[in-house]
């Protein structure tokens, strides 16, 4: 999926929406070793799926090498995301600024991105000396050679974020940012003595207060939570800065967490091949004729696509050229039907393959299998509170002269779709009844659905192939920097004593565990809208996951309830990055369809609370 006018967006979902334009010359060698990388790593976890099941003979290397190739890809990835404009950023704000501040905004925050990089390299440099002396278990070579890839990163990103600097910005503006950036570290040096007394007071100085100046100004996610905890450790402590290079490199190296960029490309090979639009056209062959049979329609072929892509964007571009005309022709506004995608897409972020549940169970330590199956009953319930919504507005609908499918057309769509309607079951089923992890599960759906493609649903173009690996690329080493600066944040904020204290307050809280429930309920669905789901998962889920199990409530109950409310967020207006982006996918004005989406994120609530009331809804299939 591409949008070439970013610019339209209030916000940017450069993890997601990809920029059309092409990467610079600098970048071409290493977007062609990011792709060989992605189909090695493929390779090797296909290998050892078939080493194990097949052959009965696991290869002990494969998952060490994986990992290593793993760390490569998210590092070049996350440079090249940087060289294509790809990282996660809020711009609502920056839209606000009058026109002739902007420049000078857009060339502080890239200033912010190259200090965070400056300041990074020479810590990530002495990690790789100290790796160095540690051999790793099966292949029997130097970690360094894994962790030298943290210092090519940052150094690809360094220089292409200069570039862009230099290039993108007036001489004036780079001047004044780099005078601003020069007053503010300044004082802040000067202020050390007094920021080593202040104690938690300084969470709100650094961790808060200037990840969310970065935010306001445009500066990419990942940089703001670098900025804020380079700052925290820099100013408030006398922690070195190589410890933030040790988290950042646990926060994405997790082995759970190379099925991302394979479920990444998965998305990719939907949209190419077309087999979410063979799902759609069954859909609506069986439900079409029925009033508000194409909301139905919609609702139930976001719930399918979601199986396959795990991609929200994915999910929208797919579903919403295919069913908008027809819902049209019906009498269907624009606006609702604007609200009914966006939180269609909100509802089925938990059917697996989900990148958000895999992410979550990695950094929250839950079985991913638990998560998958839970994460399907749960979409469930909250596609039957906005099936009923949907009903009841459909009441006034023209449906004259809709006539019901033919058993023959039926059956046709079905034959066609049916490859493509297995792939969601495959996932989950696989995962769900442990028989493969989730990470296995991926690079079988990625063969099963390239062959499948190929076979059935007329190909994929090879220049189309190396650029679905490229886009993949740079989309999980997005997603990635986002996963190892957070953690790093987290790690921070925990060495504080914060959480130890926020455990007490949330225990001492009336009304018990449910009283917990509503709070993370505010809490994530705040954090949605500002953050978007994986940042603020990696960033509360080590905070808020201990203190729901000393409250004595189920880890994928809790799971289900944190990324229900984090998806709510992100779909409610006027910051929430899906709201726009569904905006943008569907033609339609933000400011006509924000009056129509708030009865339909009044129906996820209702449901939002029925899921948080009723564990059994989350545990009774485990």
């Amino acid at each position: 999926m591409q949008l070439t006018d970013n610019e339209a967006l209030p916000v940017e979902t450069q993890a997601e929406v990809v920029d059309a334009r092409p990467g610079s010359a600098l970048m071409r060698p290493v977007e062609v070793v990011a792709s060989v990388l992605l189909v090695v790593i493929v390779g090797l976890l296909l290998t050892g799926v078939v080493a194990r099941y097949a052959l009965h003979t696991p290869i002990v290397w494969i998952d060490e090498a994986a990992s290593i190739s793993f760390l490569w890809l998210a590092m070049m990835g996350a440079a090249i995301a940087i060289d294509r404009n790809e990282h996660l950023r809020l711009t609502v704000f920056v839209n606000m600024f009058p026109a002739q501040l902007r420049g000078f905004v857009n060339a502080l925050a890239l200033l912010v991105v190259v200090v965070v990089l400056a300041a990074l390299i020479m810590p990530a440099i002495d990690y790789v000396r100290e790796e160095s002396f540690i051999t790793s278990a099966a292949l029997n070579i130097s970690v360094s050679y894994r962790v030298s890839a943290i210092v090519l990163g940052i150094a690809l990103m360094l220089v292409v974020a200069i570039g862009h600097l230099w290039r993108d910005c007036r001489p004036a503006d780079i001047g004044m940012a780099a005078v601003t950036v020069a007053v503010i570290g300044g004082l802040l040096w000067m202020g050390k003595p007094y920021f080593l007394g202040l104690g938690h007071t300084n969470i709100l100085i650094f961790l808060v207060g200037l990840a969310v100046l970065g935010l306001v100004i445009g500066v990419p996610i990942a940089f703001c939570f670098g900025i804020g905890t380079i700052s925290f450790l820099v100013f408030s402590t006398n922690v070195p800065m190589i410890v933030m290079i040790g988290r950042m490199d646990e926060g994405m190296s997790s082995l759970i967490l190379l099925s991302v960029p394979i479920f990444v490309l998965l998305g990719c090979i939907l949209d190419a091949t077309g087999m979410g639009k063979a799902i759609v056209e069954f859909m609506g062959s069986l439900l079409g004729h029925v009033k508000a049979g194409m909301s139905y329609v919609l609702l139930g072929s976001l719930f399918l696509v979601s199986g396959i892509s795990g991609s929200k964007v994915s999910d929208m571009a797919t579903v919403a050229p295919a069913l908008f005309p027809e819902m049209k022709r019906r009498g269907h506004k624009p606006k609702e039907m604007i609200a009914l995608l966006a939180t269609g897409a909100a509802m089925a972020d938990t059917v697996p393959p989900s990148i958000v549940l895999i992410v979550l169970g990695s950094v929250a330590g839950v079985s991913i299998a638990a998560l998958f199956t839970s994460g399907f009953v749960i979409a469930m319930v909250l596609l039957l509170a906005l099936a009923v919504l949907a009903r009841w507005k459909a009441r006034h609908e023209n449906t004259e002269g809709v006539r019901r499918a033919s058993f023959k057309v039926v059956r046709t769509t079905l034959l066609i779709a049916a490859p493509a309607l297995l792939l969601p079951f495959i996932i989950r089923g696989a995962v769900g009844g442990g028989i493969a992890t989730a990470t296995e599960v991926s690079t079988i759906a990625v063969l099963y659905a390239f062959v499948i493609g190929i076979v059935l649903y007329g190909g994929i173009r090879p220049s189309k192939v190396y650029a679905m690996l490229v886009e993949t690329a740079a989309m999980s080493g997005a997603i990635l920097l986002i996963l190892g600066s957070a953690s790093a944040m987290a790690w921070a904020l925990t060495q504080t004593g914060f959480a130890h204290q926020l455990a007490g307050h949330m225990r001492d809280l009336p009304g018990g565990w449910f009283s917990y429930m509503l709070v993370t309920i505010a809490v994530f669905m705040v954090l949605g809208c500002v953050l978007e789901g994986l940042p603020a998962i990696v960033l509360m889920a080590p905070l808020m996951f201990p203190i729901a199990t000393q409250m004595g409530i189920n880890d994928v109950h809790y799971a289900m309830v944190v990324v229900t409310a984090m998806n709510v967020g992100l779909m409610a207006p006027p910051i929430g990055i899906g709201f726009y982006i569904a905006c943008k996918i569907g033609d339609v004005s933000p400011d006509e369809a924000m009056g129509a989406i708030w009865p339909y994120l009044g129906a996820l609530v209702l449901g939002l609370l029925l899921i948080a009331a009723v564990p059994a809804l989350s545990t009774a299939y485990l």
